[in-house]
């Protein structure tokens, strides 16, 4: 429960390991930087859950995944500027009773994220 997040790679076919990510708390305008990681082998957060149900506030949030550098580091050639450099999701949680997951299915040209739980 809470807040998590997971990432796969749609190209290689697997879960994105080692990509970075940041997590921000936005408050109007500002955005707060919460954490940054990388991801497990898994492509999760090592550390479980972003939020638990205690931790986890109504309001607005941002994930900050480091696509071309994650796609850099398996040694996919990119253009420069790459098509995704970081893929920027603000979402907002309006019930922190219930569980959010916002995964991320990723390639170096598309990208889809929905809620989970």
């Amino acid at each position: 429960m809470g807040l998590s997040t997971h990432v796969l790679d749609t190209m290689h076919g697997c879960p994105a390991a080692g990509m970075t990510v940041e997590l921000y708390t936005l408050q109007g305008s500002v955005a707060v930087l919460v954490k940054r990681f990388d991801l497990n082998g898994d492509g999760r957060n090592p550390d479980g859950p972003l939020y638990d149900n205690a931790g986890l506030k109504k309001g607005m949030y941002r994930l900050v995944f480091d696509v071309a550098n994650y796609f850099r580091g398996r040694g996919v050639q990119l253009a420069e500027p790459a098509f995704l450099g970081k893929v920027t999701l603000d979402f907002g949680v309006a019930q922190p009773e219930q569980p959010y997951h916002v995964p991320l299915l990723v390639s170096p040209w598309s990208y889809s994220t929905y809620r989970g739980s």
